[in-house]
């Protein structure tokens, strides 16, 4: 029987092997791993009990936005919480010329956001500030994204002057996603489709485009 350990490391190859990243953004996802572990014993940036599995759960998972927007170099990432997906974006973006805004109003995973930045050198600015007072200094990107912060409804009215003005979003969700879009349909006009996740057979990406609120 294949351990939940084997899993996880199959989980990181994957990224390489299916392209998702190049090799020199997995050495630098391999020392963001290594940076979450050490913060997470003394502040609570992502459940405990996903660490076991942190390769498959949180940056395969926030990695799989990439392909869906190959050509995006400038995104915000709301809710950032342990940099999932900022942080992974922001991997991947030094190597690519690109930009990442991640938004995040808790001071202690703020910092350890910054932390990281440092570090690795990545390619991004950390606003220590709650959505709703930054959003309308922020840049118009090419991607906004949230995970794991709020239901659909919320995040396109959180989102709403970024994607007005031409961003695409695009916001990972569970079994539930069907219902948060019929949801979310019926307070603001949009397209969207339907991307099926590479981490849960039963989760989807929602990608929003043409927003008109």
């Amino acid at each position: 029987m294949t351990n939940v350990f084997d899993q996880d490391q199959r989980a990181r190859n994957t990224l390489l092997s299916k392209g998702y990243v190049s090799r020199e953004t997995l050495t630098l996802l391999d020392r963001f791993v290594e940076l979450l572990r050490l913060w997470q014993s003394r502040t609570n940036l992502v459940a405990s009990s996903s660490l076991h599995d942190v390769w498959s759960r949180h940056i395969l998972d926030s990695a799989q936005l990439l392909q869906i927007c190959p050509k995006a170099r400038l995104w915000v990432d709301l809710g950032s919480g342990g940099g999932f997906p900022g942080l992974v974006i922001a991997c991947a973006m030094r190597e690519a010329a690109g930009h990442v805004h991640l938004v995040e109003s808790n001071g202690k995973k703020a910092g350890f956001l910054r932390h990281v930045s440092t570090s690795l050198q990545l390619p991004c600015t950390i606003h220590a500030e709650r959505i709703e007072a930054c959003i309308a200094k922020l840049p118009v990107p090419d991607v906004v994204t949230a995970r794991a912060l709020a239901d659909l409804d919320t995040l396109l009215s959180l989102a709403s002057s970024l994607l007005k003005r031409g961003a695409i979003g695009l916001f990972p969700k569970g079994r539930d996603h069907a219902v948060e879009l019929t949801k979310a349909a019926e307070h603001w006009h949009f397209s969207s489709k339907l991307h099926v996740s590479h981490t849960d057979p039963d989760a989807r990406v929602i990608e929003i485009m043409n927003f008109q609120g």
